[in-house]
């Protein structure tokens, strides 16, 4: 007798595959932070390469458009791995380098959509390994490892206080146009679990204030939403469901950093100010 198909949950992919991979995921990164939080540096260079590459991908079957993977990869790797020892110098070194890179690199196809591919390997260097590279100065600082485990604890706050209210009590959409599943119940939810995790984390593993952590946990999840519409705003730009199809129920490892990634910005900036 052939075993019925598995349906996806209410929110539309197969939870319990969702939810493996998500925890896979989620003990690499606490075996590298726990162990020894620097081996967190190469997760986060693996992430940026895997991630880069799926984005050209996309970028090449939804638009036509091909970036310059072999300079974008390089020169994630070089931001990555220059913001250890030299801080936001190397960051800054490495990303206009990759800059220029792309610019010269594309030369060799000609005048014809130069300014669109040139547009699209930027936003490539920017999205991705530019972002990811905040984390690594997190992760850095004498106290990185409460650092990074705010933002990741954040993080997932925000997604499940976001998935249990959306699915149980989502009924307006916050963007239809956009991410017609995303609702203000869920963006609420979202809320209340980012600010209990970031009031809790800044003040018992960073010394800050509880009231400065739930503001801090506030603007992670804003930003971790908005990250999430960017990249629905891309794909639906380039006429794609998933980044790419690397992880079981959950599309590309790109389909699920995409809210981490410009958060990781924020993480770095606001806790440099509420936990200096």
């Amino acid at each position: 007798m052939v075993p019925p198909a598995r349906r996806p949950s209410r929110a539309g992919r197969d939870l319990v595959a969702a939810i493996t991979v998500g925890v896979g995921m989620g003990v690499v990164i606490l075996v590298s932070l726990l162990v020894e939080r620097h081996f967190f540096i190469g997760v986060l260079a693996l992430a940026t390469a895997v991630a880069t590459w799926e984005l050209a991908g996309a970028l090449r079957r939804g638009a036509g458009i091909a970036v310059p993977l072999a300079v974008l990869l390089a020169g994630g790797q070089a931001m990555v791995w220059l913001s250890w020892p030299f801080g936001l110098r190397g960051l800054a070194v490495a990303f206009v380098a990759t800059a220029l890179a792309v610019l010269l690199w594309r030369m060799r196809a000609g005048s014809e959509n130069y300014l669109r591919d040139v547009a699209a390997g930027l936003f490539t260097a920017a999205y991705v390994p530019l972002f990811c590279s905040f984390a690594v100065l997190m992760v850095v600082a004498d106290d990185g490892l409460a650092r990074v485990l705010t933002f990741m604890i954040c993080g997932v706050a925000s997604d499940v206080g976001g998935y249990a209210t959306g699915v149980l009590l989502g009924r307006h959409p916050m963007a239809p146009t956009i991410s017609p599943k995303k609702s203000w119940e869920g963006f609420a939810g979202s809320q209340l679990a980012g600010m209990v995790a970031g009031a809790l984390c800044v003040h018992l593993m960073l010394g800050g204030v509880w009231w400065a952590g739930a503001l801090t946990g506030a603007l992670l999840v804003t930003c971790a939403t908005m990250g999430d519409l960017i990249e629905s705003m891309v794909k639906r730009d380039l006429g794609i469901k998933d980044i790419s199809n690397l992880l079981p129920g959950h599309g590309g490892l790109l389909d699920r950093m995409d809210s981490l990634l410009p958060t990781a910005f924020v993480a770095w900036a606001l806790l440099s100010i509420v936990a200096p």
